[in-house]
């Protein structure tokens, strides 16, 4: 890696993050079941958009009998509930229950106290730097 490269840092970043989500260090260190916390998280992201199986399997990269084993995990922890799609009949959509809320909010708040942990010798500048060019940088992705 050419350390001066500004790319090739930001690559080897992206790189460390990305394997520690495959550990899934967020979801299970604060209690949650990580493949359901992900379901949790996907259906949180679609809002206020409605999500069914098939949402959740791209927002996840699964195929979709996985997606539905998953969901089925997280409507059986009662975190999420299936409804009728008002528009078409024939969807299911997934709804967060009032636990489901909760257990994000758990989430929520031990992810950010992690990252704030991380970044506690920083200015609030710094962070608001940071968070301004993150979410720049992770929009232009998607493009």
């Amino acid at each position: 890696m050419d350390k001066t490269d500004p790319v090739a840092t930001i690559e080897a970043a992206m790189i460390a993050i990305r394997r520690r989500q495959t550990r899934r260090t967020f979801a299970v260190q604060s209690g949650g079941p990580d493949p359901v916390q992900e379901v949790l998280d996907a259906i949180e992201a679609a809002e206020p958009d409605p999500l069914g199986v098939n949402g959740v399997a791209a927002a996840l990269g699964v195929d979709q009998p996985r997606a539905s084993k998953l969901v089925a995990a997280a409507v059986s922890a009662d975190l999420v509930r299936r409804e009728a799609d008002q528009a078409d009949g024939r969807r299911t959509n997934l709804v967060l229950t009032a636990a489901g809320r909760a257990q994000l909010d758990t989430v929520h708040a031990f992810r950010r106290d992690r990252f704030a942990a991380a970044m506690e010798d920083w200015t609030h500048n710094e962070r608001n730097d940071f968070a301004t060019l993150l979410t720049r940088f992770v929009t232009a992705l998607d493009r």
